[in-house]
Parts: structure tokens; sequence; C-alpha cells
């Protein structure tokens, strides 16, 4: 039987029961014995951090115990044992305590109805914008999102929007009325960061994203200046179904987290072709490094695709011919988030 395509599209939004129907494990079944150890020892971890909360117990160092047990339980337990644990967590009575933090609430509703979506992001970036979300919180909610916050994934999150706003001023700062496309660009916010848009020293920069309230939340709020966003989305882009011309500067942020391999590979060639001789593309995606993966998952239920250096080099290797491109693979300051770059050479 041939195996079902991902589709990545508007009438089917990312999310995690979709991510999971693709893995690779999904359908292997689970040793039994490692099945019962493991459930043993995820019921002691999550009983533990309960027992603080019930206790009233502050919470950031209950959170952060929670996270690194669930990340090390994540690591040692085989991938479709792990599989069969995230709903047993998700069930767990410590649930009612996480949930009021607005974080993991809104990740785990998903009221947009997919995973990692603009708002979530405004969530932990601390835009303005999601004040009210924050300040509707519980008491309990508030302590725990300082937490969840400032976590190292976190302020990986906010340093990646910070990148992206450097590397169109850098763009700008290079090239004479620069052009930019950002892919899947959610609300853009790093559009309120950059420099070069507040100088006038751009000529366009377009998102793309599948999310109708993206692209309608982004209109609104740069309404005036060279910044829009289009209807769009990953598939259409590997159909070439846009007429967008071609960027100084091509980058997709946070798409990578959910693609596999070779969707990542195909996007990144289609990319190409949309970036100038001398132009970029850039790309992120949260590091196998990370130490909320195992919290992202269960209470989050915010399942990503977690790439190390290598795989980034793996992906870019499959795509381009390294004869004709400049590449670079780095981590940001804290590791969490890897980035790729890939330079076209001039003609």
């Amino acid at each position: 039987m041939a195996k079902a395509k991902l589709r990545l599209d508007k009438s089917s939004l990312i999310t995690s029961d979709l991510i999971r129907k693709h893995d690779p494990v999904s359908g292997l079944a689970p040793d039994p014995g490692e099945l019962r150890e493991r459930t043993a020892q995820l019921a002691l971890i999550l009983d533990l951090a309960y027992q603080g909360f019930a206790g009233q117990q502050p919470a950031a160092p209950i959170v952060d115990r929670l996270a690194g047990r669930l990340h090390e339980l994540r690591r040692e337990a085989s991938p479709g044992v792990w599989r069969q644990l995230i709903p047993l967590a998700q069930e767990h009575r410590v649930a009612k305590y996480l949930l009021q933090d607005p974080f993991t609430r809104w990740s785990f509703e998903k009221p947009r109805g997919y995973s990692g979506d603009a708002s979530l992001l405004d969530i932990y970036y601390k835009h303005p914008s999601a004040a009210g979300i924050v300040a509707s919180s519980s008491a309990l909610g508030q302590e725990i999102y300082a937490y969840t916050s400032d976590a190292p994934s976190s302020v990986a999150g906010r340093e990646r929007r910070d990148i992206l706003a450097k590397s169109v001023d850098e763009t700008a700062n290079r090239i004479d009325q620069a052009e930019i496309l950002a892919i899947a660009c959610g609300h853009l916010r790093e559009t309120e960061l950059s420099e070069a848009l507040a100088r006038g020293k751009l000529k366009r920069w377009v998102g793309l994203d599948q999310d109708p309230v993206s692209v309608a939340v982004v209109n609104r709020d740069r309404a005036g200046n060279v910044v829009e966003a289009r209807d769009g989305s990953v598939r259409g882009i590997l159909r070439r179904a846009y007429s967008l011309g071609t960027f100084d500067l091509v980058y997709a942020s946070g798409l990578y987290d959910y693609l596999p391999r070779a969707v990542g590979v195909r996007l990144l060639q289609r990319s190409m072709e949309l970036v100038k001789p001398g132009g970029r593309f850039l790309f992120a995606n949260f590091s196998d490094e990370i130490t909320t993966d195992g919290y992202m998952e269960t209470f989050m239920d915010w399942p990503l695709l977690l790439r190390s250096a290598d795989d980034m080099w793996d992906i870019i290797n499959a795509a381009v011919d390294r004869n004709v491109v400049e590449a670079e693979v780095y981590y940001g300051s804290n590791r969490n988030i890897v980035y790729g770059t890939v330079r076209k050479r001039e003609a």
C-alpha cells in the first residue's frame, strides 16, 4: 500500500494528530514490558508534581523539575512507548494546575486549530497583544507562566525573532531597496524590530501564511507601509501556485519544526528559485538539544521535529549543489534553535 502523503495546506493545518499520524513509529506496537515500566515512571513523576502543587509549593521549581524529568523519560523511552505515554500524562490530575498557565493552555487547546500558531508565539514573545490572555489567568497560572515564558526554548524563540529582524536589516544595508519574503509568516512580529523597515529602506516585505487570521493581523497592523501578507501555503509554494517574483532574502523561521525531511528538502529547492543572485534563504529549527521537549509534547500537545546541525546540513546537501551556493549552519546563543543559511552566488 502506498504511504499517505502529508498534506500541508489551508484545509489541512499542522496539528499534533497529523504529525503523529505520519510519524514512522506511529504504527509500531510498543514492548509491553517497557510500557509497564515507563508508565510507572511517568506516574511517579506526575504524582510528585501534583503533590507540589497541592502543597502550594512555588510553581517554578515544580515545573522545572517536571520538565527535566519528562525530558529524561522521553530520551530513555523507545519512541513507540513514548507515544503511548503522552495521553496518559495529559489525563493526569496534575494537568488541572498546569493548564492554568496561559502559554500551556493555549498550546493544548489550540484555539486557532493547529500547533504553534501566531498567537501562541505572541504569548511567549510577551507581546502586548497577549497581555489580556495572561492577565485573565489565575494567580497560579501567571506564576507558572513566569517560568514557562522564560524557559530556554522560549528565550530561543524570542532570539529567533531578533535574528530575523537583524537578517532583514543586514540585507537592506547590503542591497538598496531590498525585497524580503517570509514563508509561514505568522504575525510577522520581526517587522516591529527592523530598523530598515522603520527607515524606509525596503522595497517590499511579503509574508505568506495559510492562516487567514494571521494574514489579517499583519495587514491591519502594518497598513500603510511596504509590508503585505498574503494567503499562501507550503503546498502552494511547492506547486509554484503564486506569482511572487524574486527576493534578496527568503526565510522560514518556524516552519521546519513541522516538516518531514523530504518536504523540507523540496521547500528549500523551491525557495532558492525565489532568491535573487547574491540573496539568501534562511531557515530555523528547534534543536534536539532542548530540554523542554517532553513537557511540550505532553501538557502543551506541541510535537516538534527536532533537528541537529547535522540534520540541517543533510537537508541543505540534499537540496542544492554546494558548488553554486555558500551555506552555513549555526546555533542560537543557548543552542535551543539551529539555523541554516544558503546564499546564491552572484551570476
